[in-house]
């Protein structure tokens, strides 16, 4: 852990720069080697092709990241990575709000360790 998915209207697709958005936030998660395993960090972004945002009388889009942890972290480093990777996301979709109407949102999932199951043999690659 921890993984990030970020879902985003396909009204956005060509303007977005998803694959740079993905690389930013991972190079977030990745600055918080004591707090998050590299070995564990999973970004994915899903496009989403049927929506209604408000009354949907406009064009209006949204971008919504789901940041999905283990649980243990201080609460401490959980709003410093948080508001890091949405200060992220602000700031990569400046150009989007100048331009368009365009709800932001993120939320932090934290698992229980009951019920959370994972094998994973990327970690050795960086425990040498």
């Amino acid at each position: 852990m921890p993984h990030i998915i970020i879902e985003y209207t396909d009204n956005i697709k060509e303007d977005i720069q998803i694959d740079s958005l993905l690389r930013k936030v991972n190079d977030v998660l990745i600055s918080y080697p004591s707090i998050f395993p590299i070995g564990g960090i999973r970004s994915r972004a899903i496009e989403l092709n049927h929506y209604r945002v408000a009354d949907g009388t406009e064009d209006d889009a949204f971008v919504h990241a789901i940041l999905k942890i283990g649980a243990g972290r201080k609460d401490s480093d959980k709003t410093k990575v948080c508001e890091q990777v949405f200060e992220t996301l602000e700031s990569h979709l400046a150009s989007l709000f100048s331009k368009r109407y365009l709800a932001l949102s993120m939320e932090l999932s934290e698992f229980s360790d009951f019920g959370t199951y994972k094998k994973n043999n990327i970690h050795n690659r960086y425990n040498k």
